[in-house]
């Protein structure tokens, strides 16, 4: 529906992995099991998919830019997967602002939307540039699939600019997580049914 819509999307990690037929998600493995895993997941997602759709996941843009405001006033907001620098970049609530703002700063971004971490969060970074007060949103849309917030239900962003949007108004950005139920117990038990480990069906479960 996405490519029959001509949705503009952004790739991901595993996108990425997939769409160069590799064995390697990009993903960080605390362990060896949990190394083991996710080659076995994407050894699946690899002999599933047909070339047309890696072809296209091998296609899609790492970075997408929106900007309002007007040329003397531009408000840019930055959407990546992981961060500006790298897809599989994880970026926590608890980093500090300081690092945030360093990220924002050099790549031109107000607003910086991501994920990759699956758990949401909205962050308002107050700075001060010379004579005037500045701010940033760092937003965590959360995810469809796979939580990690210990809420099962998918996730995603519903994001609102107030005109004019401006850096020295911090109510120019509105962030509204909107909760999606569905059947996560019938995707459970599809998994546990399928060539992926059973663990992710737990996981799914406990949104963990």
């Amino acid at each position: 529906m996405i490519r029959t819509h001509h949705i503009p999307t952004i790739a991901g990690n595993y996108d990425i992995g997939v769409g160069m037929n590799s064995s390697d998600c990009g993903c960080a493995y605390k362990t060896k099991e949990e190394k083991a895993w996710g080659e076995q997941s994407i050894a699946c997602t690899n002999a599933l998919v047909t070339e047309e759709v890696r072809a296209y996941l091998r296609h899609l843009p790492r970075h997408f830019r929106i900007t309002a405001g007007n040329e003397q006033s531009p408000y840019e907001l930055l959407m990546v997967h992981g961060s500006p620098r790298r897809v599989n970049e994880y970026l926590f609530e608890d980093r500090p602002d300081s690092s945030f703002l360093r990220m924002m700063l050099a790549s031109h971004a107000n607003v910086l939307l991501f994920g990759h971490t699956h758990r949401p969060f909205h962050r308002v970074i107050q700075a001060s540039h010379e004579e005037d007060t500045r701010y940033y949103h760092a937003i965590n849309i959360g995810s469809v699939d796979k939580p990690k917030d210990g809420d099962p239900r998918a996730c995603y962003v519903l994001l609102r600019l107030h005109a004019p949007a401006s850096p020295f108004r911090p109510d120019s950005v509105e962030v509204t997580f909107v909760r999606v139920p569905y059947d996560v117990e019938r995707t459970a038990q599809a998994i546990e049914q399928s060539s992926l480990p059973d663990i992710f069906a737990d996981q799914l479960r406990k949104a963990c």
